[in-house]
Parts: structure tokens; sequence; C-alpha cells
């Protein structure tokens, strides 16, 4: 949390929000509505991509797979401006309304001419979903004092909300791309899920007391913080020229993501220098943890990528014996199976704590890429299902997803968890984008994953397109086993780095 309440009447609203009874304190709810609606909007986009470059701006799976990665990790990288800014400037209500609204402009943009504004629309989704996403997950963090034992239960819950939303979204958006055959119908849509969702936040932060406030808001005079807040708007208007020249031209992305890394990693140090040796240590631990989470995004994030295009055109239609498209397959069954698992999940964490067995959070990060790593050995197996034709089984498929599923679950909510535990107070929202900032180079190599599967040919038969994408689908499981091991075996020493921690 940027601020530091020093107001006699600030400390005791906030006391009176973090002392809640029960498991969750209200504001969660509606915190949880507002996230599911962003995410609507959010995951309904992101599951037509790659199928409308392909389809629509007629591009080659491998432009494709590039411009997807671009596009993501751009958004992610947005996420860490959006973080900062709102710990130095705006504060998190701002920031998250002002991202709200370039997102509807972004939805509405691309909902009223897809093919000649896409790359327009697209780059003003970027640029508000930066601002949008880290801070109305700090906001969740700051609901609790520290060590309040219920955080982790309320970010599981807000993880849910998250997947409710991408379930929702992942499944209309591309129904309506199928069934009536209309992309502005699509993204209409998207735009629809982001208004709801900013309508509840407006309404939300009505009860939100002191949190989320600019830091600056009583150190400087009003219109001088006012001149600050413009600064920040019209400054993030003016760098969507720029991104749209990036996500046009992915050559340049490479050059940007090579740049902004290590800069932003210097400036951590610089931070990290200001503060105490456990301080240190536990940021230090907090970085080991964003450097892992860029594998694991690398890996899950060939959903949006190369497992959209392998669905399009390389699996049959029966799951179950069901009949269903298998994009709306690859858009929903992740957030279908978090939401049905995430409550069985956590019972277990709680059955195996009793029994003093519970993994801690490292082992849990580890096992995240274990799963992930027999996942991607069963999206390599589909080969052997597959007829004379390239076309493969939609049940295993599905069953990819499920055991893939479990490694998100071992790892992204205690993620978002861990930021707000081990980063001081007033690096919140930085670490919290820098956390997203890290999937934007998951993202970014997602991309270039997935392009470096595809055919170079793009009339090559779906049997060799099949064999391709197995083939990456099987290295993708040899890193993450890599990764998995190397994490349960320095285990004990994120431990030592991580203090009292858990």
């Amino acid at each position: 949390m940027a601020e530091i309440f020093n107001d006699s009447a600030d400390i005791a609203a906030l006391e009176a929000i973090q002392n809640f009874e029960g498991k969750y304190p209200k504001q969660l709810w509606l915190l949880f509505l507002s996230e599911m609606w962003e995410r609507f909007a959010f995951y309904g986009m992101r599951g037509m991509l790659t199928i409308f470059m392909v389809e629509r701006l007629l591009l080659s799976e491998r432009d494709a797979n590039l411009k997807y990665g671009a596009i993501q990790a751009f958004i992610y990288t947005m996420a860490f401006v959006g973080g900062f800014f709102a710990d130095k400037i705006l504060g998190f209500r701002k920031s998250i309304f002002w991202g709200g609204i370039l997102m509807i402009i972004g939805s509405f943009t691309l909902a009223f001419s897809p093919e000649h504004l896409y790359y327009i629309g697209i780059c003003f989704t970027i640029v508000g979903t930066g601002f949008f996403k880290p801070n109305i997950s700090t906001m969740v963090g700051n609901l609790y004092k520290k060590g309040d034992p219920r955080r982790d239960a309320g970010f599981g819950l807000f993880y849910s909300g998250i997947n409710i939303g991408a379930l929702l979204g992942g499944w209309l958006c591309i129904k309506m791309a199928n069934d009536y055959h209309s992309w502005n119908l699509a993204f209409s849509l998207a735009g629809i899920g982001m208004t709801i969702g900013l309508g509840i936040f407006i309404f939300t932060k009505k009860t939100l007391g002191p949190i989320g406030f600019s830091p600056l808001a009583k150190k400087i005079p009003t219109a001088k913080l006012r001149m600050y807040d413009i600064m920040v708007y019209v400054g993030s208007l003016l760098v969507i020229p720029f991104i749209l020249l990036l996500v046009q031209n992915t050559r340049y992305t490479d050059v940007f993501m090579y740049t902004v890394g290590p800069l932003t990693l210097l400036y951590i140090i610089y931070e990290m220098l200001k503060y105490n040796r456990i301080e240190r240590r536990k940021l230090i631990a907090a970085l080991i943890f964003i450097a892992f989470s860029i594998f694991f995004w690398a890996f899950f994030e060939q959903a949006g990528g190369s497992l959209s295009l392998f669905a399009r055109y390389n699996l049959n239609h029966k799951v179950l014996g069901l009949t269903m498209d298998p994009n709306e397959i690859n858009n929903s069954s992740n957030s279908f199976f978090v939401i049905c698992l995430s409550p069985v999940i956590g019972l277990l964490w709680l059955w195996l704590s009793k029994r003093k067995i519970e993994p801690n959070t490292v082992i849990k990060f580890g096992l995240g890429f274990l799963f992930v790593s027999l996942a991607f050995y069963v999206f390599y197996y589909t080969r052997f299902f597959a007829n004379a034709n390239g076309i493969t089984s939609l049940n295993v498929f599905t069953l990819a997803y499920l055991v893939i599923t479990f490694g998100e679950l071992c790892l992204s909510p205690i993620g978002l968890s861990l930021m707000t535990k081990l980063a001081p107070q007033p690096l919140h929202g930085m670490m919290m984008g820098l956390w997203f900032l890290a999937s934007a180079y998951g993202q970014y190599a997602a991309g270039i994953f997935g392009a470096s599967m595809s055919t170079s040919n793009p009339k090559a038969p779906l049997m060799e397109k099949l064999i391709a994408y197995t083939d990456g689908y099987k290295q993708l499981a040899i890193y993450a086993l890599i990764a998995g091991v190397l994490l349960i075996i320095i285990s004990p020493l994120l431990k030592k780095l991580m203090h009292e921690v858990h």
C-alpha cells in the first residue's frame, strides 16, 4: 500500500475495515465482482486474438503467435507502470477508474471496426489493463492487517472471481464469433463486461475508507496534485502510438523487452537499498519467485496462442459424448476447473496443515511446475489419438487442462498474496506490478515458443501441424520438469530468506 496513514480519522476508518468479523471483509465481495467483470472482458478478448489475426487479418500462425506474445507482454508491462504511478501519484482508486475507461474505449473501438481498428483498440486495452489490473489486487491486500491469517483465503476468493469472469468471457465471446459470425458483437461483449465492472467499482469506493487515495493527497496542494494526475493521464495517452508501433513491428518488441527488464531490476535494487537486512532478504525471495513465474507463464500462456490454433484446427468436437467447439473448451475449461477445484485444494491444504504436513510455499511453487510438466506431456500424447487427417481427441486435450489447473492452483493464487507479504508497505503496488511485469516476460516468451512450434508453410497438412505443435509441447514439458525440481531443491534457502513468511 502506498499510503502512510497519519490522520487519526484515516487510521480509525482503516482499522474498522481491517477488524472485520468472519472470514471475509464485505469490501472484498465488491472488489470480487468488479474484477470478475474486468476479467470477463480481458479473457473474452484474449481467447479471440490469435484466431482473429489468422482468419481475418490473414497473418501466418507464426506471426500471429509473435504478435499475441507482444500484445500480452505489453499488457503486463503496463501493469508495472500502472502499479508505479498508483504508488507514487494517483493512488489505487484513480488508477483503476482511468484504466477501466481506457479498456472500455479499446473494446468498443474493436467492436466498431475489428479489421481496420484492431491495433488501435488493442493499444487502448493494453494501457487500460495496466492501470486496472495490479491496483485492484493490491487493494485486496490492504483490507487485511499485516499477519492476518485470513489473507490467503481472501485472495483465494478473489481468484475465484477472476476465474468466473474468465469462464464466462472466454466462452461467450468466442461463441458469438463462431455461432453468429460476428466479431463486432464478440468485442462488444468485452466492452459491456468492462462497463459493468467499472460501475461496480465506482459503487465500491464508498466502502473503502482511506484505502486507495493518492499518497500525495495530504502532502501537496490540491491544485498541484490535480496537475500531476493530468500529467499521468496525458502521458498514458501519448504512449499509445509508441505501443502501436511496437505491437505492429515485433522486432521492435524484442529491443524493448531486452531493455525494460534490466532497467526495472536496477530500479528495484535501488529501492531495496533503502531497507534493512531482513526486508532486503524478503525482497530477494520475492524476486526469485518472480523469476520462476516468468517460466510458468511462458508455458501456461500457450492457451491464448499455440493451443488456441491447435484447438481451432486439430481437434474433434466431442467431449464426454457432447458436441462442443474446441475453442470454447480451450478458452473456458481452465477457469471451470479452477472454480470447481479451488475449494477442494483449499480443504486439502487445511487437512494437511492440521497434520503438520502441509507443503510450504516454495514446495507448492515447485509442485505447480511439476503439474504443468505433466499437462504438457498429455498435450503431447494427443498425437497418439489422431486420425489420418491430423484431427485428435478433444477429451485428451481437456484432460490436459484439468492437470494444468492443479499446477495453476499451486502457484498463482499464493503469488499475489506473497507479493504483499514479502514487500515492505510502501512497495506493495510496485512489487505487485513487478509480479505482472514478470508475466509480461512470460507472455513474450510464450509467443516465441508458440511461433517456434508453428510450421513455416501456412498450407501445411493438419498432420504436419499436429506433429510440429506436439513436439513443442513435449519440449515445454521437459523445461517445466527441470524448473519444478530446481525449486524444490533450493526450497531450504528460500525459506531462510522469507523469515516468518510462509
